[in-house]
């Protein structure tokens, strides 16, 4: 009777879970859903229409009017620049040179007027924006020779426009 093979019996093993994939998974959703609530929520943002005039009849002054500068580039290398908008300019229009006594001068003097009323934590909502608008008069190097004077002066704010308002077309056929 001994030589008869006794039952085997396994072994009870103790079962745990792994709840390391569970745990990722769980701050992952947490992660989703804090972001979606977060882009969810509403912005809004100020619409100037133009309504609120003031006090008097005074031409209505646009945000950033005073720090822009716009520059014509005419025929026979000639400049034209004003500041603010031609319909109500800050400073009339006025022709000028290229170079260092012409428009780098102009510039510069602008720059100084802008950093002069300007307080350092208001620095980036001050600099200085010039508007370039070739015609089609305008050479290729009078555009090379405006936008050297951006490098120069560190103007990083410029844009090229192609485009004319009824008033600037006057102004250079007045020219």
């Amino acid at each position: 009777m001994k030589n008869l093979p006794q039952k085997v019996r396994s072994r009870k093993l103790n079962s745990k879970v792994d709840l390391t994939a569970m745990v990722s998974v769980s701050f992952l959703l947490i992660i989703f859903f804090m972001v979606v609530g977060e882009l969810s929520k509403p912005k809004e943002m100020k619409y100037n229409t133009g309504q609120d005039r003031g006090c008097c009849d005074c031409p209505s002054r646009h945000d950033a009017e005073d720090r822009s500068i716009t520059v014509i580039l005419g025929e026979n290398n000639k400049l034209i620049y004003y500041i603010g908008i031609i319909a109500n300019p800050i400073k009339k229009p006025k022709t000028v040179a290229y170079g260092k006594n012409g428009i780098r001068k102009e510039l510069n003097a602008r720059i100084e007027s802008l950093k002069s009323y300007t307080s350092d934590s208001n620095k980036l909502k001050r600099d200085l924006v010039v508007i370039i608008k070739p015609t089609k008069k305008s050479n290729y190097g009078n555009l090379v020779d405006i936008l050297d004077e951006m490098k120069i002066n560190g103007i990083t704010s410029y844009y090229i426009v192609p485009e004319f308002t009824p008033e600037e077309s006057k102004l250079i056929a007045s020219n």
